[in-house]
């Protein structure tokens, strides 16, 4: 099989996963919420939503690619008892899970596969729009299966800029990233806060926003979304652990992507 090939199998997998757990996510949405309980502190939560998202996805993960490994952010990580594949499916079944609890409608299910090289494809789907982002390594940036056209020419310079971001769960976090914003606001057009990393991207890399920014974002929020904005022409800066700060991601268009990131880093 080629790489091509490969990689055209494995967005198959991918997108099959992705509607299997939103599919799960959609048949809880309108009900009251269900065994609701906190991970990193009381503002954290994981709902029977996501565990219920993330049982179909492994479900369909074990039966089309038995030999992969799969990192789960509710399930953790589990290798697959053939590792020969090489290949590590990473998968959010429910990022944005307070909006999904709130009803408040930008939540997402965000599919990913990679190998030692980096990711080989992802998809972020929106369950309630019905809406699918998706990229492989070597192919385009897809918005439903066709070619992502972006929503409004980029802006080309910072002050004309629609900037996305998130906020950890930590309240010590949460100050900090509330001096980063402070820093920002005033040089780009405005900023959004829609609270799944996933979607975040995913828009950015269609032009909904112009770039996006987070820190304390783990690998199952922004991996597909990632590849999804690389592969639209986007450019992705890390954002490395310093003091009192988490690891993060910046994407953004190449005239964008440095002046926003030294604003961010201060």
């Amino acid at each position: 099989m080629s790489e091509l090939e490969l990689e055209a199998e494995l967005l198959d997998v991918a997108r099959a996963a992705a509607r299997a757990g939103g599919a799960e996510l959609l048949a809880r949405y309108d009900a009251a919420p269900r065994g609701v309980a906190t991970k990193s502190t009381d503002t954290d939560p994981v709902s029977e939503a996501d565990l219920a998202s993330e049982r179909a996805i492994r479900t369909l993960l074990a039966e089309r690619r038995p030999g992969d490994g799969v990192l789960g952010e509710e399930g953790g990580e589990s290798t697959a008892a053939d590792s020969a594949s090489g290949i590590r499916w990473v998968v959010d079944p429910l990022d944005g899970t307070v909006n999904y609890l709130y009803r408040y409608p930008q939540w997402s299910v965000s599919v990913a596969c990679e190998d030692a090289d980096g990711t080989l494809a992802g998809v972020v789907l929106d369950p309630l729009r019905g809406e699918e982002f998706a990229a492989t390594r070597s192919g385009p940036a897809l918005v439903d299966g066709a070619p992502l056209v972006r929503a409004a020419p980029a802006a080309e310079e910072l002050a004309r800029a629609l900037v996305a971001t998130g906020f950890g769960y930590d309240a010590a976090v949460r100050s900090r990233q509330a001096a980063v914003l402070a820093r920002v606001l005033p040089h780009v057009r405005d900023v959004r806060r829609g609270g799944s990393a996933a979607l975040d991207l995913a828009w950015t890399a269609c032009g909904r926003h112009d770039a996006y920014y987070e820190r304390g974002v783990q690998r199952w929020d922004i991996a597909a979304g990632a590849l999804v904005c690389a592969r639209a022409g986007l450019e992705l800066r890390e954002l490395a652990v310093r003091e009192g700060e988490p690891a993060g991601l910046l994407a953004a268009p190449a005239a964008l992507a440095d002046p926003l990131l030294a604003l961010v880093l201060g």
